[in-house]
């Protein structure tokens, strides 16, 4: 039951980057989050739903154009965190993002995010 509620809470945070009309933005972020929430994203540390509101927003408006965001994975749930993949990729040839989100969960709302954008690079393999 967790994990269902875990993944409708992410699905609906991702929905929020994707719907036609800004003005719907907050309040499917307000579904997913808890008022208090705490972001960590690419530009440091942030509260509240205001401040992730922002973050979408700017990806909203991507200079390449509106892009797509996806999960692209499973969602992997040890107890009260989840992590997922997802991939936010742009028309065209534009830019393609990817990372890994993991997520803390109170009564079936987010209320801790960390965003890692991008890829790790394998360890180099001792000789």
């Amino acid at each position: 039951m967790e994990e269902a509620a875990a993944e409708s809470a992410i699905d609906m945070f991702l929905s929020a980057f994707n719907v036609p009309d800004d003005r719907h933005v907050t309040e499917l972020l307000s579904q997913a989050l808890t008022s208090d929430v705490v972001f960590f994203g690419p530009l440091g540390r942030s509260e509240g739903v205001a401040a992730v509101e922002r973050f979408v927003r700017e990806l909203r408006r991507h200079p390449a154009g509106p892009g797509t965001m996806v999960r692209c994975s499973g969602v992997d749930m040890p107890g009260e965190w989840a992590r997922y993949r997802w991939a936010f990729t742009t028309p065209g040839d534009g830019p393609r993002l990817a990372g890994t989100d993991v997520v803390h969960l109170r009564r079936g709302l987010i209320d801790q995010m960390i965003v890692f954008a991008g890829d790790l690079e394998p360890a180099a393999a001792d000789a």
